[in-house]
């Protein structure tokens, strides 16, 4: 019998019980960096030296991290459904807990990208990226980030596997981030629709609203789904 699609959409709150910072609890600061500072193509212009320091750091601090009880009971979801996880995080955790189709809207802190040629991406793991290190095409290094202003990656991809969803989670995500915000309105033929999120100002139409943290709601729905008939 074929398995049900089962999309996640998932975000900064799911991380952040890794221990992983996020900028909106952060008092609009990263590490006292804003925005402006180290997560724009201006910045990166500006002051490319302070932009590789801030994200050798974060990419030390994702590396540090363990996935948590959340990312764990997704990637069992695997043994009964056809799961696609749709990720905002930066942070590889949901394929370290054993998710195996994972998109990355955002990008990733393990990947580094030529300044000028966004296809040309090389796997650096935890190693910092300096000034004077280059891509293939020569041009100087910078992560495979996408900084505020760029377009996200995979999104055509995203949409159409919301779209085609028997079930979706929206996880983690205060949905105040614009366009992936939008994905949740895709949803037309999911039968479940559930979000899981301890601090959200609007809930969309038809989702169950489950106020907990990830780590609580997230393994109590998934044993749920599991057993299900």
């Amino acid at each position: 019998m074929k398995k049900k699609k089962f999309v996640i959409v998932s975000g900064a709150g799911i991380s952040a019980e890794s221990g992983l910072s996020t900028f909106r609890d952060s008092g609009g600061l990263w590490n006292n960096h804003s925005i402006e500072e180290v997560a724009t193509p201006e910045a990166w212009q500006k002051n490319p030296t302070l932009v590789l320091d801030f994200y050798n750091m974060r990419r030390k601090e994702a590396f540090a991290a363990k996935p948590n009880s959340a990312h764990i009971a997704l990637a069992k979801l695997e043994s009964k459904y056809e799961v696609s996880i749709i990720t905002q995080n930066v942070d590889d955790l949901h394929e370290r807990a054993g998710s195996s189709n994972v998109i990355h809207l955002h990008g990733l802190l393990k990947e580094a990208r030529s300044d000028v040629n966004d296809t040309l991406i090389q796997t650096i793991n935890d190693n910092p990226i300096k000034l004077g290190d280059y891509a293939s095409d020569g041009n100087q290094l910078r992560p495979n980030i996408v900084w505020f202003g760029e377009i996200p990656h995979h999104f055509d991809r995203a949409i159409d596997l919301v779209s085609e969803a028997d079930a979706i989670l929206i996880v983690g995500t205060s949905l105040s981030v614009y366009p992936a915000a939008n994905l949740v309105h895709y949803a037309d033929n999911a039968t479940i629709k559930t979000l899981v999120a301890p601090d959200i100002d609007h809930v969309p139409h038809n989702y169950d609203h489950y106020a907990d943290k990830a780590g609580t709601a997230v393994p109590m729905l998934v044993e749920r789904w599991l057993t299900a008939p």
